[in-house]
């Protein structure tokens, strides 16, 4: 088929892509050295405090900025990080209208951090990307149509010694849950472990939360999304708000957690309204060397859909993945579980399963390349969807 003859291609594009992530321009010293007499000059991405003696050179020309200044540079609490991915793919089957059609698409990211008492943390995220293409959908890139885009401010603090809080903006209300799961797999549809409804994802609201240590390694978390728009308000009859909860432990190679939420009119289904959700996730990483670990998670909702009758309708999702994290240089996963929840309904009962393996090793400290292969299953009448999809990551 087409989609086998693509795969021949992408180790030469990688090729190719690779050097042209790592081009840098050229600065003319003896210009810049004209804009000041100054002992030295320090040229920084990222901004560390300089000499009182010493000029700093700010990135993106901003120009050229004294120690004792933080005029258009960062505070000294203040880093930044990186991120670009590339992705390859195709698939075969499905409902796709490209089929075997090969793709290239990639993914940017910049995430800002600061602490002011040193235990808490102000984070913002800046996305960027076109990664919505068919033949790489399940890598779950950034998809802004090449535009730079807030993804999510939030801001964490510690309460006494053994709670956390945070709030935030297009967070996920879930941000200090510790679900139970060790499976690092990169699709899309089985990253969650099988919390598909149970996660209180980002969607443009106001969202908050907070955790505690019980000890012993149990921890007790809740989270809030108000997923309405602002003119709704918070927690009214007009607004779409969504709460969790969430118990979970953790011992040396072991854990567990039990989560339950509560969504009004949630996005994963314009039919639904009202929805009870309550997730249990488990994974175990044996001792033993080459052994992989195994993460476990069953999902179960109670939603009303007015279109049905009776209108309560029961759904749930379960999830199996197995990793070894020393193969060779990287690490290797699979995985199956339902790509959706399978409705307890005669008409929508077919319980559709997804396959997934991957392999995901570092060429140096800033590159790392994953290769995925999957199938997912359709109901009668439409072929099941093949995909493999090759990921270069590079962090800097």
């Amino acid at each position: 088929m087409k989609l086998f003859k693509s795969l021949l291609v992408a180790p030469a594009a990688l090729g190719l892509m690779t050097p042209l992530a790592v081009s840098a321009s050229e600065v003319n010293l003896n210009d810049i050295s004209n804009y000041s007499d100054v002992d030295s000059i320090e040229f920084a991405n990222s901004f560390n405090k300089v000499d009182a003696n010493e000029t700093q050179l700010l990135a993106g020309g901003e120009g050229i900025v004294g120690s004792n200044s933080h005029d258009g540079g960062f505070s000294e609490t203040t880093t930044a990080s990186f991120s670009a991915d590339m992705y390859l793919g195709a698939v075969d089957g499905g409902t796709s209208k490209t089929d075997d059609a090969f793709m290239g698409t990639y993914s940017f990211q910049i995430d800002l951090n600061t602490t002011f008492t040193g235990e808490d943390s102000l984070d913002i995220s800046i996305d960027a990307g076109n990664s919505a293409k068919a033949g790489t959908v399940e890598f779950d890139g950034n998809d802004t149509t090449d535009v730079l885009t807030l993804d999510g401010v939030s801001y964490t603090f510690p309460i006494g010694t053994k709670t956390t809080a945070f709030v935030g903006d297009n967070t996920d209300g879930s941000l200090l849950f510790n679900t139970a799961c060790v499976y690092g797999g990169p699709s899309n549809t089985l990253d969650d472990c099988g919390n598909n409804y149970s996660a209180l994802n980002g969607g443009g609201g106001t969202a908050f939360g907070a955790s505690y240590d019980v000890g012993n390694g149990f921890t007790a978390a809740f989270g809030y999304t108000g997923e309405g728009s602002n003119a709704d308000g918070l927690m009214t009859e007009e607004g779409d708000d969504a709460l969790a909860g969430q118990i979970a432990y953790s011992a040396d190679n072991y854990g567990a957690s039990f989560t339950y939420a509560y969504k009004e009119n949630p996005t994963f289904n314009t039919a639904v309204t009202d929805t009870n959700v309550w997730a249990l996730n488990g994974y175990y990483t044996p001792s033993g060397e080459g052994l992989p670990s195994i993460s476990v998670g069953y999902e179960a909702a109670d939603s009303e859909i007015p279109s049905l009758t009776p209108k309560d309708t029961d759904s749930s999702a379960w999830f199996v993945g197995l990793q070894w994290d020393e193969i060779g240089p990287g690490t290797a996963g699979i995985a199956v579980g339902t790509k959706q929840h399978t409705v307890d309904n005669s008409t929508l009962d077919d319980e559709l399963l997804m396959y997934e393996a991957f392999y995901s090793y570092e060429l140096n400290d800033g590159m790392t390349i994953t290769p995925l292969i999957y199938t997912k299953e359709f109901a009668s009448g439409t072929d099941d969807e093949t995909g493999l999809m090759v990921k270069t990551s590079f962090s800097f």
